[in-house]
């Protein structure tokens, strides 16, 4: 008769953890509440100061509370999710004036800020190069990178790439590209968007992500590989959507084809 080994009990930061998570689910601590100091959380839980400290850091990763500089942890305020879906692209939402990601804020009462760092004309990668059906050996794609941002936090980094012998010269090349945005000038060059193709995965994000979009470690991101096509079928855009997964979420309503 073989007889089994008891449980292994919890580390006693995650038991102070728990409980704290459980006093913000059922509304003993409430957005914007201030936690204990850490040194009255170990007198409370019988702990080592170091304890009741991996105990809040732990409460940081799950993205339930917030450090304030000088002032102590908080409970944070839940995320609504940034839901972006088959819809962003429309005529309808369009002539809001308002591009997708300005549109979304607004519908959650933040302020939208965009900041583009770059636009350069240089080698695509392969799997941009091969959608784009450009070269993937010469500077032949314009990168436009933009860093998205809601109430001053980091949401989403979008790379997009064009052609570069379209793109030259014109208002692509440009911070500001005037009304409608890009799609708006690649109107202005004959390509009409009439249907798009979103290849979406999730993954780890690389440490130049993580620290654009200060996420907490073991937070992943999802991507979305964008291509659009013209009137006449011809990919003219491609774009890499990389969105911090704790407060992105897709919505597409597709027709079933027969």
């Amino acid at each position: 008769m073989t007889s089994s080994s008891p449980p292994t009990e919890q580390p006693l930061s995650r038991r102070i953890a728990e409980d704290l998570r459980r006093q913000i689910e059922n509304g003993e601590l409430r957005s914007g509440d201030k936690l204990p100091s850490e040194r009255a959380l170990a007198k409370q839980y019988g702990a080592a100061r170091n304890t009741a400290s991996a105990a809040i850091r732990l409460l940081a990763e799950q993205g339930l509370v917030t450090a304030k500089h000088g002032s102590g942890v908080f409970v944070r305020e839940p995320q609504r999710l940034f839901r972006f879906g088959s819809d962003r692209y429309s005529i309808k939402n369009r002539e809001t004036g308002l591009t997708p990601f300005r549109l979304e804020a607004k519908r959650q009462g933040k302020v939208a800020r965009i900041e583009v760092p770059s636009i350069t004309r240089e080698q695509p990668p392969a799997d941009v190069a091969e959608r784009l059906k450009v070269s993937a050996d010469e500077e032949s794609v314009v990168h436009r990178e933009n860093h998205y941002f809601a109430n001053d936090e980091p949401v989403q980094i979008v790379s997009t790439y064009v052609r570069w012998d379209e793109a030259q010269g014109t208002l692509l090349m440009e911070a500001k590209t005037g009304k409608d945005g890009i799609y708006g000038r690649l109107e202005d060059l004959g390509h009409v968007m009439t249907r798009v193709r979103d290849e979406i995965s999730a993954r780890m994000p690389t440490p130049e992500e993580a620290a654009i979009l200060t996420l907490l470690p073991g937070v992943p991101v999802l991507e979305v590989l964008h291509t659009s096509l013209d009137q006449d079928d011809v990919p003219f855009e491609v774009s890499r959507y990389v969105h911090r997964a704790d407060q992105t979420g897709l919505l597409y309503e597709l027709r079933v084809e027969s």
